[in-house]
């Protein structure tokens, strides 16, 4: 049974640690979007898009963080966790500000960090995409091996 190399380990230890990263902030926000909590309610009443806005997103969040974990799947839910990334970070930067109801920019930091991540989860494992270009990135198996 062949292990994986160096660089095959550190790259899928890297692609572990920001999928765990990304599904982790898509699915603790999750529970604000579900619940209604009052910060979620404003940001969407502030946005003409409550209250489907708000479970719509939170759906979309779930789905891509769900896909984020799944082997073989990583990429397309770093795609729809960059599509959602891109409307947030968009109504940060248009009509809500950085600071949501005085959380210190925590939210605005929240949604650059998991645009951030996937954009780097999507370099690794784009080479599960057919017909994308290659990446130069060495492809690795969930088991670390060089694919």
């Amino acid at each position: 049974m062949h292990t994986a190399t160096g660089p095959a380990r550190a790259i899928t230890a890297l692609s572990w640690a920001l999928r765990l990263l990304v599904a982790g902030i898509l699915f603790q926000t999750l529970f604000f979007k579900f619940t209604g909590a009052k910060e979620s309610v404003y940001i969407f009443q502030t946005l003409g898009m409550e209250p489907w806005g708000r479970i719509g997103s939170g759906v979309v969040e779930l789905i891509a963080g769900i896909l984020i974990l799944l082997p073989g799947e990583v990429a397309l839910g770093a795609m729809l966790a960059m599509a959602t990334m891109t409307g947030a970070l968009a109504a940060h930067l248009t009509r809500l500000g950085l600071i949501v109801e005085g959380d210190g920019g925590l939210l605005f930091g929240l949604a650059l960090t998991v645009m951030v991540g996937s954009i780097a989860l999507l370099f690794i494992h784009c080479r599960s995409i057919p017909g994308f270009v290659r990446s130069p990135v060495p492809a690795t198996s969930e088991s670390g091996r060089i694919a």
